[in-house]
């Protein structure tokens, strides 16, 4: 499907810095516990694998936010983990305690027998969700792909679920650099095989997820982050069925490194919300495009407080007079405690307040 054939492309357009209307507008997590209708199809369901695993429910709570919001792009519903299952980990989950892993990688041993990914068939039910969704939004707007990168799937590989401290992970890092090096390689490939194949499947632009990589040290986040997203970007499909597809580096915690991040091949940066974002389009200069950055907390507030903080935000996204590049988003996921009503006033007033700046 060509982008001029999408009913709304607005999103993808920012993101190659091409003209728009109105500013582009989506959340991280925008499918997810906050909505009363996933909480039910989870239930269904009977877990979070369960849904991520069954095309249907994994296109019906991809679809859910878009029914009520008037967003400009969709995500696949899917985990950040769905690599290292595949590499044979056992991921699972423990109620209120988030993802973990039955086995580690800590050994020379660990990494040497991890197999090699065949993502169209390891992970063939995200394949199936992700061209299921496709065919669904008939158009209506374009599909986000994405993986974690390989520095934050390392980090819950080795340390077997999430951490505050990441010991084992930094351990490695500092006393056997070479292993998490391997380890850091093989994901990297793992992942570009993955991204592809949802390329192929009908994502139509890719994001990558560095949750963790705000923990590194400055330099350690070159050599150990960065570079390794950099290999994955430059090893995407960067057209299918004749469309570019964009991607979309985020780096939580990462805002002070966007001259290094340009570096990468990415086409938009995303940034959380202890960045400027008028410092930031100074810094970047055009060349590439910026998402972001609304605290997620700020949608615990009442609308008058969620407007004047979307309005402030956009004010610093235009503030040099640029016309496009800018896809307005959270600077994290949403999280399952806010009202539902909210989400509306932010995107409502990212487009109808926008427009002065792009009229």
């Amino acid at each position: 499907m060509l982008v001029s054939s999408l009913k709304n492309d607005r999103f993808i357009r920012a993101l190659l810095k091409q003209p728009v209307d109105t500013t582009p507008v989506w959340m991280m997590r925008q499918a997810g516990r906050y909505l009363p209708e996933y909480r039910e199809k989870r239930a269904e369901a009977g877990d979070f694998l369960s849904l991520c695993k069954n095309a249907e429910f994994a296109c019906e709570v991809t679809l859910q936010p878009l029914r009520r919001y008037d967003l400009d792009a969709a995500i696949l519903f899917s985990d950040i983990l769905t690599v290292p299952d595949a590499l044979g980990l056992g991921l699972y989950f423990e109620a209120g305690e988030g993802p973990k892993f039955h086995k580690t990688i800590r050994t020379e041993q660990d990494i040497a027998a991890l197999p090699k990914i065949n993502a169209a068939s390891d992970l063939d039910y995200v394949m199936n969700a992700v061209s299921t969704i496709r065919q669904a939004l008939n158009g209506q707007v374009p599909l986000i792909g994405f993986s974690g990168s390989p520095w934050t799937l390392a980090t819950y590989m080795i340390e077997g679920g999430s951490s505050k401290d990441y010991r084992y992970t930094k351990e490695m890092l500092y006393a056997r650099p070479e292993l998490l090096h391997a380890l850091l390689e093989h994901l990297a490939d793992a992942v570009i095989d993955y991204l592809n194949a949802q390329i192929r499947a009908g994502a139509q632009a890719i994001q990558i997820f560095d949750s963790w990589g705000g923990a590194l040290a400055h330099r350690e986040y070159v050599a150990f982050s960065l570079n390794y997203m950099k290999k994955i970007v430059a090893g995407l499909l960067k057209e299918h069925d004749g469309q570019k597809i964009p991607v979309i580096v985020f780096t939580k915690g990462g805002g002070q490194w966007l001259p290094q991040m340009l570096d990468s091949g990415a086409d938009a940066l995303g940034l959380d919300w202890t960045t400027s974002l008028a410092d930031a389009r100074q810094i970047v200069q055009g060349r590439a495009a910026l998402q972001g950055n609304l605290d997620p907390a700020v949608l615990y507030g009442t609308p008058q407080a969620i407007e004047k903080a979307v309005k402030q935000m956009l004010d610093d996204a235009y503030a040099n007079g640029e016309k496009t590049g800018y896809i307005a988003n959270l600077g994290h996921g949403i999280t399952q405690w806010v009202d539902p009503a909210n989400p509306k006033v932010l995107i409502d007033t990212v487009h109808e307040y926008s427009a002065k700046y792009l009229g």
